[in-house]
């Protein structure tokens, strides 16, 4: 009898990304791995996407927590951080003074709001030291604060246009509150965005009540008795600046990956921890990085689609090492009692089925593919702003071709960029009908039409009725387009004994993206417990909740 002795992994970081590379890993093969989480929040995993909606009041805050990986192989350590990496001896040395040896260390420790040392964020030693009333956007406590500080004031200042600080934005002012949004670039969202699109996007704002302050940044930000009461923006005429009074600012202005575990070990930093297209340090094979910490050679947008296909990419291949492992020591004939690959003439197990897609790309001499991690999606109530691949300002490269349909006086602008028959990127500002169908074709590599306009016409041109039961609606249809989630998938999880939207959403993840597939994992749940003779279903079939496919 051979001693099964699993793999010792680190992992610093119980984010989003972290807690996911756990997840996969303790689905593919749990007893295979053991596995310590370093957490520096005392929080278990949450939903950072879904910071914006709390802080519109759209969502509460119990809601966007995430399930956190267990197992008799799992120990996940919160509020503490990790102070150390010895990668001679190969221990992680933590906050608590405890020694962690490792096989392979992973750091997944995620990236810090960027603040910029204006006066009145800074103390007299020159540190940022944020008065009350200012705050970022990045974590749980900072989107309890912000809230609590909206219902004592009035006015609100949010600094950045970006993603985020149109987000923010608009949540602020669907509370009441008069919001003025400050950023340097003509309009918001320059980095995704072309000019035409982002004055569609500025006109949506004023619409929501927001006032527009761009091409300006913030001087300096006012400060009474310890606490914000306003910001003065530099009006770039040598003048004293604008005045803008505010009990609240919002600071969206990016984000640092955090780097300094990783320089302080000797290993290679820029922005972010440099890794090749396995994910590993150059200076250590032992050593990964992934999420937002991350730098990869194809470089990093801060996606969290992005850093979730990075954790199952890793958790492939750390599976895979334990295979070759196995071989080493002539454990062929054992049986996998954890992970079921369809040759073996069983069902797969889910977590080969919903990660195989993603999880098997590999990389070339272009890099690794990652389209479908790249689309971006603004949740701002009605004002739906969606971009992905060629995109922005960005000019069609040789071989791609560009057809747009600009409509300002509707708000809507919508551009599509096709190259060698497939959608190789689209912005759509508008029209939210339009932005899942582009989404799913770019997704999906769908062939588009001979004339790409056709693309642009879709919304304008009569169509059929929605369905009115997720019968109506194919197998292959997406429900869930973050974790790649199609209505199958929801099915077979039905029949391996999901009977609840949570219970779905612990199994195929479904839900625990951006949030906006809810209602159609609902609408499928109550489906199946009508139609397929669940223990509570009831009698008559009833009215499905939302069945739009993202």
């Amino acid at each position: 009898m051979t001693l099964h002795v699993p793999l010792k992994i680190v992992v610093v970081g119980n984010g989003m990304v972290g807690s996911r590379l756990v997840d996969e890993l303790v689905r593919r093969s749990a007893e295979s791995f053991d596995i310590t989480v370093l957490g520096a929040e005392p929080y278990e995993p949450y939903n950072r996407v879904l910071l914006s909606d709390v802080v519109a009041g759209r969502t509460d805050v119990a809601a966007i927590s995430m399930p956190e990986p267990t197992g008799d192989h799992v120990t996940t350590l919160r509020g503490v951080t990790a102070v150390a990496v010895d990668r001679d001896a190969r221990t992680v040395t933590d906050s608590a003074g405890a020694v962690h040896a490792y096989d392979h260390l992973v750091l997944a420790t995620g990236s810090q709001a960027r603040v910029f040392p204006l006066p009145g964020l800074v103390d007299d030693a020159g540190s940022v030291n944020l008065p009350g009333g200012a705050h970022a956007l990045r974590t749980l406590d900072d989107a309890r604060e912000i809230v609590a500080a909206s219902v004592n004031t009035p006015r609100a200042v949010v600094v950045g246009g970006g993603v985020l600080g149109v987000e923010a934005a608009h949540g602020l002012a669907g509370r009441g509150l008069q919001v003025t949004l400050v950023d340097l670039s003509p309009a918001p969202m320059s980095r995704q965005l072309d000019s035409a699109a982002g004055a569609v996007v500025a006109a949506g704002l004023r619409d929501a009540g927001i006032t527009l302050r761009c091409e300006t940044l913030p001087s300096e930000v006012l400060v009474a008795g310890g606490r914000v009461v306003g910001v003065r923006l530099d009006t770039g005429d040598g003048g004293e600046g604008e005045v803008i009074a505010a009990g609240l600012v919002v600071l969206t202005t990016g984000t640092v990956p955090e780097t300094g575990i990783a320089r302080d070990a000797g290993l290679t930093t820029d922005r972010g921890i440099v890794v090749g297209h396995d994910l590993a340090s150059p200076d250590d094979a032992h050593v990964y990085a992934i999420g937002d910490c991350a730098q990869p050679p194809q470089g990093s947008r801060g996606l969290v689609a992005e850093g979730w296909d990075q954790a199952r990419r890793l958790a492939e291949h750390l599976t895979s090492l334990v295979a070759v492992r196995a071989e080493q020591s002539k454990r062929d004939n054992t049986p996998r009692e954890h992970l079921r690959f369809p040759h073996e003439g069983a069902r797969p197990s889910m977590a080969v089925r919903l990660g195989t897609l993603l999880a098997s790309r590999a990389a070339t001499d272009q890099g690794v593919d990652t389209r479908g991690t790249d689309v971006v999606k603004v949740k701002a109530g009605a004002l739906s702003i969606v971009a992905m691949g060629v995109s922005g300002t960005r000019e069609p490269a040789a071989g791609e071709r560009s057809v747009t349909l600009h409509d300002a006086s509707g708000g809507r602008y919508i551009e599509a960029v096709v190259a060698d028959g497939i959608l190789v990127g689209a912005t759509c500002v508008g029209d939210a009908r339009v932005a899942a169908d582009l989404t799913a074709a770019y997704t999906r590599r769908t062939p588009v039409p001979v004339d790409p306009a056709f693309l642009l016409l879709t919304p304008v041109m009569p169509s059929a009725e929605p369905a009115t039961s997720p019968e109506h609606m194919p197998d292959d249809a997406t429900v869930c387009r973050c974790n790649g989630v199609s209505k199958h998938d929801i099915t077979r999880c039905w029949d391996d004994g999901a009977r609840t939207p949570d219970d779905i959403a612990a199994a195929t993840r479904a839900t625990t993206g951006c949030g906006t597939c809810r209602e159609a994992v609902c609408g499928l749940a109550d489906w199946l417990g009508a139609t397929r003779g669940a223990d509570d279903a009831s009698d008559a079939e009833p009215e499905p909740a939302g069945l739009a496919v993202v």
